[in-house]
């Protein structure tokens, strides 16, 4: 599936891990929950850029975009799981987001710039994680995983085509240093289950 997307391919550092995926099967219902967190969490992310950087006019028309389609996906992850009686509960945040974030530089553009090459890895990882788990799903989820792929690959090349617009030098750098970041943070062990967890502590 992810043969279409080998730029997305060749920007991740690795695949995750075949434990991680079993663990996601084995927590069908976490899985679930963290992954409307998740949508909601981008959302909102896209939302404050729009309104950090008003005067970024090809970030706000990208930004917007991407707001109403993670919000549908929520919607869509939401609808899941109220047919399914599975409760949206609140989830302890994984350390994947805030492992890359607190690297982010704090004068701008820098700061801008890493935000940006954060967001392409998350939505990138994302992509990655439902082509692994389609496979192994019930019908219903496999068929809304796969169609979450075109747009996640979207996210993704969006996110590092602001990246590379707004900065002032080459930032190959910068995604060097978060992609070794990234791999680690997916292939060390993690005591709780979430979308984008590593794999289960032994």
């Amino acid at each position: 599936m992810l043969s279409a997307y080998p730029e997305l391919v060749e920007f991740l550092p690795c695949e995750s891990p075949k434990a991680w995926v079993n663990w996601a099967l084995e927590n069908q219902t976490l899985l679930l929950i963290d992954h409307a967190h998740c949508e909601k969490k981008a959302a909102s992310t896209a939302m404050n850029l729009m309104y950090r950087y008003v005067d970024r006019d090809n970030l706000l028309h990208k930004m917007s975009r991407l707001a109403r389609e993670e919000l549908l996906h929520f919607e869509q992850v939401h609808k899941i799981m109220r047919k399914r009686n599975v409760s949206y509960d609140h989830l302890s945040a994984s350390r994947y987001a805030d492992g890359l974030r607190k690297h982010i530089r704090t004068h701008e553009p820098a700061r801008l710039i890493d935000i940006m090459i954060i967001g392409a890895f998350v939505e990138a990882r994302s992509c990655e994680r439902f082509a692994a788990l389609a496979p192994h799903l019930d019908e219903e989820l496999s068929k809304f995983y796969i169609s979450l792929l075109k747009s996640e690959a979207r996210h993704f090349e969006d996110y590092l085509e602001l990246a590379q617009e707004y900065s002032n030098e080459p930032i190959d750098d910068r995604i060097a240093f978060f992609r070794d970041l990234e791999e680690t943070l997916i292939t060390e062990p993690d005591v709780e289950f979430r979308m984008h967890s590593g794999p289960p502590a032994v």
